[in-house]
C-alpha cells in the first residue's frame, strides 16, 4: 500500500482560540503524536475520521479524545457543529491560552472545516477563515 504524504501538523490562531490541524495516526505513530501534542499543550483532541489507533494510549497521557466522526466531503451534523462550538466556548473560557488539536484523515478537509467554523463563530468573514486557513494548511478544504 503506497503511503500517504500528509503535510506537517499546523498551529492557527486566532483572538484567544488555538487549533493544531493534523492527520490521522496509527498505534505506530503514537508516541511522536503525543509528544507533539504535549508541546502544544493539548489537553483535548477532536477526531472527526474514523479510528486507526487505541485512544487508551493518549487518555493514558491526561488527553481527552472525543469521537465526532462525519463523512469526508459531508458537513458536520447540526450536533457536530453545536458540540463543537460549545466545547471551543468552554475551552478557551477554562483554559485561555490552550489548544485543541481537531483532525481528518489527512488533515485537510473535514478537520479544517470544523476550524473554519470556529473562526467564524468568533468574528472572522467566511471567506477570511478559509483563507486563513489555507495559508497555514496548504491543501487545505479539498475538492470533495
Amino acid at each position: 500500500m503506497a503511503r500517504m504524504n500528509r503535510p506537517a501538523a499546523v498551529e492557527v490562531t486566532y483572538k484567544n482560540v488555538r487549533f493544531l490541524i493534523t492527520h490521522n495516526r496509527t498505534n505506530s505513530t503514537l508516541s511522536k503524536f503525543v509528544e507533539e501534542l504535549k508541546k502544544y499543550g493539548i489537553s483535548t483532541i477532536v477526531k472527526v475520521c474514523e479510528a486507526t489507533y487505541d485512544t487508551a494510549h493518549v487518555e493514558k497521557e491526561d488527553i481527552h479524545v472525543l469521537d465526532w466522526p462525519f463523512d469526508d466531503g459531508a458537513p458536520p451534523s447540526n450536533q457536530i457543529v453545536d458540540d463543537w462550538l460549545s466545547l471551543v466556548k468552554i475551552k478557551f473560557h477554562e483554559e485561555p491560552g490552550g489548544c485543541i488539536a481537531v483532525y481528518c484523515v489527512a488533515g485537510l478537509g473535514r478537520a479544517p472545516v470544523l476550524v473554519a467554523l470556529a473562526l467564524i463563530e468568533g468574528g472572522r468573514k467566511y471567506e477570511d477563515a478559509v483563507q486563513f486557513i489555507k495559508q497555514k494548511r496548504h491543501g487545505a478544504f479539498n475538492s470533495k
